[in-house]
């Protein structure tokens, strides 16, 4: 209560008595007992109305004991199944949780992890990944201060994330490990870490890195192998002993057909090994054929012909041929892409036929262009020119998105020759290259892209490009850079994957353990995408003929479908819109591999860093007994008398309304029944 608060309170309390006596005490002619007694009826009802009118507020304090929190986070994956130690964590679990001593002591919270934090209802050792990181950040989210003792069953393996035993000291909590598992080293002979591409292109080589790792002190020596099918693709012998732990191997496998070509890596198993899973990894690789035929159109001959179809020929999958306007027209359904060098009148049927078979094409421009012919051919690229010529230097512009291109020294290139005036580009365009006239940077573009409805275009202003591509062997002693230039941008042209109302994403294979998501975007016959559409997946297992059907869920914006826990296999799948006629199928495989089983003991290592960093320490699943007499013995951990202050007005106190209401009610009757009334 403040001062002036209690000042009003003084002041209603003169003022009640003062009125009381003016009522009941000044030149009244009743008796002395019924003057004292309604007067002081009158005093209690005006006091009363008074402190409902101020109401002062008073602090009301309560004390509760309040027990410290106890986490206990228990690893679910199922390397504590294939360690054989999910009898063992029961028994742990069950007298910790049946322990009337730490319940009465602590509140404990049980919490469960394998990919990531979630509440602990039973205990099943199935899950296929391990990020303990993840549990311990959530946790670190949930309690704040180190009173809060986290006991964590776990065999410390984990497969994915970063470095949990450096997180010590960015953790609030004190960490007690119970071990499940021990750290005896076993003799073992497994594929650390294998790495290899997910594409490769038909004909070329594909390079596999592998680790192979050895545990022991004895000589010893075993085959490696890697299989496709029955078919042996490698193999070398690799001994070990207690000097050469590991060998690293780099190889090169050969792309010979189209597809997800699929292959198993192995190494032979020695008699002593317990854990043989570890031995042999299966891996795929999606083989693309980039074939590629490219029609070079001219009525002119000139180098950068000769050029273009040299640097397009460097790919082994990609074929070019010159020739004219007329033969050109025959050979567009065995083309993917078409370049118009310096376009006139003569091209005329080519290019209305390439409008109408919607076909990607590149114009390529220069000082015999009939740019007044061809602003009216086509409706993408317009130039005003006069009969002048102008040398253009080009400037890269980094911005560029539509591809990611090889970037050479542009700045050191010599200038293209093109007709003087400006490029316009009509429509969504990026800009590759741009113009620079004697060192001053024009808007207009030299190389630009437009892709409309699926339907990609490009246009090159300039002629000798002939001459970047010898510059570029005198800086650089090799073709190479130009040629990987000129490559991609022919690979991006030649892509002729026309929009759908349904793109779905999906790759061609996935690794059993981990996650398996495949997305769809759905858009409206304007193609904007619609988040209204009621989507699902409907997959089928080749091997077993198994149907499953899962609806896809709205993330953002696109549809997604969680669809791990499949048991491996070939899988085919249709996608498909309720209530309209738009589907798409489509094929993957799901490679068989548990990095859960590649584990032999337990990581006591990391364990005790991570315990010794915040302060707790390491205890195995049959020392729980023990855990639990140093947590009751721990003085750190006491129950703590919190008290509560309450501040509570006394408009709220009814039983001063009742008294008022007593009160006048009271004077009232007495009153009355004396015939004052």
């Amino acid at each position: 209560m403040t001062a002036e608060t209690a000042l009003y309170i003084i002041i209603a309390l003169a003022v009640s008595v003062a009125l009381a006596l003016y009522f009941y005490g000044y030149r009244s002619g009743y008796s002395t007992r019924l003057r004292w007694l309604l007067g002081s009826l009158r005093w209690v009802a005006l006091m009363a109305l008074f402190l409902l009118l101020i109401n002062p507020k008073f602090n009301s304090f309560t004390y509760t004991d309040q027990k410290p929190a106890l986490a206990v986070l228990v690893d679910q994956s199922s390397s504590i199944a294939h360690l054989e130690q999910e009898d063992l964590l029961r028994q742990a679990y069950g007298q910790l949780m049946d322990d009337a001593r730490l319940s009465d002591k602590f509140d404990i919270d049980t919490y469960g992890f394998s990919g990531q934090l979630q509440g602990l209802d039973s205990l099943s050792f199935e899950g296929v990944e391990t990020r303990l990181d993840l549990a311990l950040q959530d946790l670190n989210q949930l309690y704040d201060g180190p009173e809060v003792p986290v006991l964590l069953l776990s065999d410390g393996n984990q497969t994915y994330g970063r470095n949990y035993q450096f997180m010590g000291r960015e953790l609030n909590q004190r960490i007690y490990p119970l071990i499940a598992g021990d750290s005896i080293l076993r003799t073992d002979l497994r594929i650390e870490q294998l790495n290899a591409n997910r594409y490769s292109f038909l004909g070329n080589q594909f390079p596999v890195e592998v680790l192979v790792v050895y545990d022991g002190d004895e000589a010893i020596a075993q085959n490696f192998q890697i299989r496709q099918g029955n078919q042996m693709v490698f193999e070398q012998r690799l001994q070990f002993d207690a000097n050469k732990k590991s060998h690293l191997l780099s190889l090169q496998l050969p792309a010979n057909r189209v597809g997800v070509q699929r292959y198993r890596a192995s190494i032979g198993a020695l008699n002593s090994e317990e854990n043989t899973q570890n031995n042999v990894k299966n891996f795929a690789i999606e083989v693309i054929d980039e074939a590629t035929d490219v029609l070079l159109v001219s009525h002119i001959q000139h180098p950068d012909l000769g050029a273009l179809k040299r640097s397009i020929e460097t790919n082994e999958q990609r074929k070019a041929q010159i020739v004219d306007p007329v033969t050109a027209i025959g050979q567009l359904p065995e083309s993917e892409l078409v370049v118009l060098y310096q376009p006139r009148r003569s091209f005329t049927s080519l290019i209305r036929e390439l409008d109408r078979l919607e076909m990607n094409y590149l114009i390529i421009g220069g000082v015999q262009t009939d740019w007044g012919y061809l602003n009216q051919a086509q409706p993408e690229f317009f130039k005003e020119t006069t009969r002048q010529r102008e040398d253009v230097e080009a400037v890269y512009n980094p911005n560029f998105g539509a591809y990611s291109p090889e970037t050479i020294a542009f700045e050191d290139l010599p200038p293209l020759k093109t007709s003087f005036g400006e490029l316009y580009v009509d429509g969504p365009h990026e800009v590759l290259l741009q113009q620079s006239i004697d060192g001053y940077l024009t808007e207009a573009p030299m190389l630009a892209t437009t892709e409309v409805n699926g339907v990609r275009r490009a246009i090159w202003d300039g002629e000798g490009i002939w001459r970047w591509r010898a510059r570029t062997y005198l800086d650089r002693q090799e073709f190479l850079p130009f040629d990987r230039f000129v490559g991609q941008l022919v690979q991006y042209l030649a892509a002729n994957q026309r929009r759908s109302r349904l793109e779905v994403q999906a790759a061609s294979f996935y690794y059993a353990n981990a996650p398996l998501q495949i997305r769809a975007q759905y858009f409206d016959k304007n193609y904007v995408f619609d988040s209204r559409g009621s989507l699902n997946i409907r997959l089928t297992h080749q091997q077993s003929e198994a149907v499953r059907e899962v609806p896809m869920l709205l993330k953002g914006s696109s549809y997604q479908a969680n669809l791990s826990g499949l048991p491996a296999g070939d899988y085919s799948y249709v996608v498909d819109v309720a209530g309209e006629a738009v589907a798409r199928s489509g094929q993957f495989s799901l490679l068989a591999f548990d990095l859960e089983e590649q584990f032999l003991n337990a990581d006591v290592t990391k364990l005790s860093r991570l315990a010794t960093d915040t302060g707790g320490e390491v205890y195995y699943l049959d020392q729980a007994p023990d855990l639990i007499d140093d947590l009751l013995n721990d003085s750190r951990y006491q129950v703590v008398q919190v008290e509560h202050e309450k501040v509570v007005p006394l408009v709220d106190w009814i039983y001063l309304l009742a008294i008022l209401v007593a009160a006048l009610a009271t004077e009232w009757f007495i009153r009355k029944y004396n015939g004052l009334i």
